[in-house]
C-alpha cells in the first residue's frame, strides 16, 4: 500500500542541494558511515534550554534513525492497528510535508522489543533501500516512492532470526546492496544487485549481529568490515571472499550492536557483556592482528569499555565511548586503560545511550533524554559547551525511566532531524538561528 504526493519535489530537491555547502545524511551515521558531519556555519552555542522546532510531523514507533538526501527525509515506523504493519515514510526536508509512504503487513512474532524497525533507510543514486525488523527489504525510486522490488529475506534465506530482529542498515557499494541477515546456509552476509534484487553473492555461516557493516581502506583496497555474531571479518565487497577473520565469540548471547569504529588502521568493537577488542589492520597486506582485548567480570563491573547501543569514537591516541550503564569514558588507545569517566553526558542507567557526531573540533551528542549537546573532548575530560532539549523521550522503545530516545539523529543542511515514538522533528542549527 502506497500513498504519494510529489508536486514540486524535484524543484525543492534542487533548491535544497543548491544551498552553499549543504551536506546530506543519506545513510546510517552519515555520508561515509563514520559519524562525521562536515558542514560549517553551524551554531556554537544554543540560545535557550530548548531548541526551536522548525517542523514536527506525527509518526509511529521505531528504533530507526532518519536519513536525509536530495531535500527529502526518510524514516520507518510500525503501526499495530488495525494490524501489524511496517511503514516507509518520506517527507519534504524544508517543511515536513509528507511526499510518499509505503506500508506492508509485518508480524513481529519472535522479535523482542517490538517498537518498530531498526535499520535506517539507505539512499544512493536515486534509490532508497528500507530493511524491516523481520527481513522485508524494499527498494524504491527515492523521489517518487515507486516500489522497484521487494524481497522477503527471512523466507528466501531461512534466517536464524536474532532475538531483537534484523537491525544492520543496508550498505550500498558500487552496484550492490550488502546486508547482514544471518541467513542459511552460509548467508550471514548477502549482496544483491541494486537494480534487480538478484543475488550476487552470499558469505559466512556466522550468526547475525545487530552491527552495521562498513567499508574501510586497507592495502590499497576497499574492504568490507562486518562484526557478525561470531567474528570480526574483512571481505571483498565485490565477491564476498574473506580476506581476514578474527574470532569474537559471545559468552552469553549475541549482543553486538555498536558499529565497528575505525581510525587510521585501527578497528574497535565493543559489546555489553564481552568488553572491547582493538585490531590493527596491516598497511601492505590484507591481514589483521589484535592489539588488546579487555573484559570485565560482568556488565556492571566492567574493564575498559562495555558498549551497548552507542558507537565509540576512536580519535588518535584516545577512545571515547559509553559504558554499560551510561558511564561516558575516555580510554588510552594503545592499551585500553581508562583515563577518565563522566556522568555529565547521560544519566546512569542500564543501556543508557549517547550518539556522537564529530563536527570539526567539536563533538555533538544526542543523548537518550532527547538532549542535543555541543562538547569538546580531550584526554583531560569532557567540556559541555552548550546543551538544549530537542525531543521528548517516549516509552515504546523502552518502557523504563520515563522512556528513551534511542534512534540516531541526522544532520543535514545545517539542520538536525530526530524522532521518537510519536513524531519526527526538524530544528535549524544554522549560526544565528537557534
Amino acid at each position: 500500500m502506497r500513498t504519494l504526493v510529489c508536486a514540486g519535489t524535484c524543484l525543492l530537491g534542487a533548491m535544497w542541494n543548491g544551498a552553499a555547502g549543504a551536506d546530506d545524511w543519506p545513510q546510517w551515521r552519515g555520508p561515509h558511515r563514520d559519524g562525521v558531519w562536515h558542514e560549517s556555519g553551524v551554531v556554537e552555542k544554543f540560545a535557550a534550554d530548548e531548541l526551536s522546532i522548525k517542523w514536527r510531523v506525527p509518526i509511529g514507533a521505531g528504533y530507526s534513525g532518519p536519513t536525509v538526501a536530495d531535500g527529502r527525509v526518510y524514516v520507518t515506523d510500525r503501526q499495530t492497528e488495525p494490524q501489524s504493519n511496517e511503514r516507509v515514510l518520506c517527507f519534504d526536508a524544508s517543511d515536513g510535508r509528507r511526499l510518499w509512504s509505503h506500508e506492508y503487513a509485518c508480524d513481529y512474532d519472535g522479535v523482542g522489543y517490538t517498537a518498530g524497525p531498526r535499520a535506517a533507510v539507505t539512499v544512493a543514486d536515486g534509490q532508497a533501500f528500507a530493511l524491516g525488523a523481520t527481513g522485508q527489504l524494499c527498494c524504491f525510486d527515492a523521489a517518487a516512492g515507486e516500489l522497484t522490488w521487494q524481497i522477503d529475506l527471512r523466507g528466501q534465506y531461512d534466517i536464524e532470526m536474532p532475538i531483537w530482529g534484523i537491525a544492520a542498515a543496508p550498505l550500498v557499494e558500487d552496484d550492490l546492496v550488502i546486508l547482514q541477515i544471518g541467513g542459511r546456509p552460509a548467508a550471514c552476509l548477502v549482496a544483491l544487485e541494486r537494480r534487480t534484487g538478484r543475488e550476487r553473492w552470499k558469505s559466512l555461516a556466522d550468526r547475525a549481529s545487530y552491527a552495521a557493516p562498513i567499508i574501510v581502506p586497507q592495502a590499497g583496497r576497499r574492504v568490507l568490515v562486518c562484526w557478525t555474531g561470531d567474528n570480526v571479518v574483512g571481505l571483498d565487497p565485490a565477491t564476498g571472499a574473506v580476506h581476514w577473520q578474527h574470532p569474537f565469540q559471545p559468552t552469553r548471547m549475541v549482543i553486538n550492536v555498536a558499529t565497528p569504529a575505525y581510525d587510521h588502521g585501527r578497528l574497535l568493537v565493543s559489546s555489553f557483556y564481552d568488553g572491547s577488542l582493538l585490531l590493527e589492520l596491516a598497511r601492505d597486506a590484507l591481514t589483521v592482528r589484535p592489539l588488546w582485548r579487555r573484559l570485565g567480570p560482568d556488565e556492571q563491573h566492567t574493564d575498559s569499555l562495555h558498549a551497548m547501543i552507542s558507537t565509540p569514537l576512536v580519535a588518535g591516541e584516545v577512545i571515547y565511548g559509553v559504558d554499560s550503564y551510561g558511564e561516558f569514558r575516555c580510554l588510552e588507545t594503545a592499551t585500553g586503560e581508562r583515563l577518565w569517566e563522566s556522568q555529565e553526558v547521560t544519566p546512569k542507567a542500564r543501556w543508557s545511550t549517547v550518539h556522537m557526531v564529530q563536527n570539526g573540533a567539536q563533538t555533538w551528542m544526542f543523548n537518550e533524554r532527547g538532549e542535543l549537546l555541543i562538547t569538546r573532548l580531550s584526554n583531560q575530560g569532557v567540556r559541555i559547551l552548550s546543551r538544549a532539549k530537542l525531543i521528548a523521550p517516549t516509552r515504546n522503545q523502552l518502557n523504563q525511566r520515563g522512556g528513551v530516545c534511542w534512534a540516531h539523529p541526522a544532520f543535514a543542511d545545517r539542520h538536525v532531524f530526530a524522532r521518537n515514538d510519536e513524531g519526527l522533528v526538524c530544528a535549524s542549527l544554522r549560526a544565528g538561528e537557534n
